[in-house]
């Protein structure tokens, strides 16, 4: 396996982590109360640690001198790699807790693959980041039974969170080149195992609560491309723009 491809991998699992820990930073003093504000507030800073941690390997495997910062504030919204769901804006809070629980499930069989790979600097932090997502996975999926079985308002507004993200779940389990030389590696599972791992887990636990997975809805492609909706570039504004105004300064 090439660096360079082990480069790319590490940044497509870094940015989805960073979109989704701004989307998170930006759930501060925004929670139903207190106790939950600050949760959602660490969910954030625990993805923040997990992105800061592979775009640093990926910079460094890449070869061309370029920092982890580099690939956080100089990149076009091109040359971002995040899943289009990580994405999705807070809407309200069922969905964010829809879009986190979703991405968590998928996040939570990458690291625990990639912590018994032969790389000890991926395995090591796929090791710390298993145990943050195991967490993450309880807290949300607390949430969402504690919305689907709360009042009829509440499960209306996850049910409508489920419905309309849907269509960006598919990304999770599609396969490119680059995915096949790391499953070949054993540095990931396959795009069915995923599905089926994923499927699995949505179906038994909506099902649980009285919630139910939409049907024949039309998946979303293209993020392994640069390919995203239109709010990716809303967020880069917003985190780019003093590396833009003030280039390469110094504080």
């Amino acid at each position: 396996m090439e660096l360079l491809d082990l480069s790319r991998f590490c940044m497509r699992l870094g940015d989805s982590c960073l979109i989704m820990a701004h989307r998170q930073s930006e759930m501060c003093s925004k929670g139903p109360f207190l106790e939950e504000d600050i949760a959602q507030t660490n969910l954030g800073l625990d993805l923040l640690g997990q992105a800061e941690a592979l775009l640093i390997y990926a910079a460094e495997l890449e070869g061309k001198g370029r920092t982890a910062d580099d690939l956080v504030y100089k990149r076009p919204e091109r040359g971002f790699y995040n899943f289009m769901l990580a994405e999705q804006p807070n809407t309200d809070f069922a969905f964010a807790v829809v879009r986190q629980y979703i991405m968590t499930l998928y996040l939570s069989r990458v690291y625990e693959t990639l912590a018994k790979v032969d790389d000890e600097t991926l395995s090591g932090i796929a090791a710390k980041a298993v145990k943050e997502i195991a967490y993450h996975q309880r807290h949300l999926g607390m949430w969402i039974k504690r919305l689907g079985e709360g009042t009829e308002e509440s499960h209306e507004r996850i049910q409508t969170a489920i419905n309309e993200l849907w269509m960006f779940v598919g990304e999770l389990y599609e396969e490119d080149e680059l995915d096949l030389k790391m499953q070949e590696a054993g540095y990931a599972i396959s795009g069915e195992a995923m599905k089926a791992y994923l499927m699995a887990n949505i179906s038994s636990h909506l099902t649980e609560v009285t919630l139910s997975v939409p049907k024949s809805v039309y998946m979303t492609t293209g993020s392994k491309k640069g390919i995203h909706t239109e709010y990716l570039g809303y967020i880069l504004a917003e985190m780019q723009y003093l590396q833009r105004a003030y280039p390469d300064a110094k504080w």
